[in-house]
């Protein structure tokens, strides 16, 4: 079972099989979220997943007019896992705390219109300039 985990292992994100649903976003708020170019998730039925450890949560308006809510570890500070008021039914997970370079690639890229012009990933079919409906 994969399991995802912040920085120092309080806490965790477990699944039973990994996601084919890999969205790797670039938009400047997952940029600031992540410290990186963009964001990767997998998202999973709310239902599939295992969370366990205490979590802080941090909500933001999207550029939707939604909610993105951040649950990440109040020890170490990494992001774990995410929802979003758009899909309600579903949880994220950062793809890189799997720590796992097996994990499924992106298939789709959102919100290119703010992405780095040297980020481009091989394995992504769809291309959005911006987010998906």
């Amino acid at each position: 079972m994969p399991i995802a985990s912040c920085q120092c292992g309080a806490l965790t994100a477990e699944v039973a099989a990994y996601s084919p649903m890999v969205v790797a976003c670039h938009c400047i708020d997952c940029q600031r979220r992540t410290g990186s170019a963009f964001g990767v998730a997998a998202y999973y039925p709310a239902e599939a997943v295992t969370v366990s450890g205490a979590a802080r949560a941090y909500s933001r308006p999207t550029a939707t007019g939604g909610t993105f809510t951040t649950r990440f570890c109040p020890v170490c500070g990494a992001s774990v896992v995410w929802s979003t008021a758009k899909h309600p039914g579903l949880i994220g997970i950062a793809v890189g705390a799997f720590a796992d370079p097996q994990a499924p690639p992106p298939l789709r890229s959102v919100w290119e219109q703010s992405a780095h012009p040297w980020a481009e990933l091989a394995s992504v079919a769809a291309h959005y300039p911006q987010g998906v409906s």
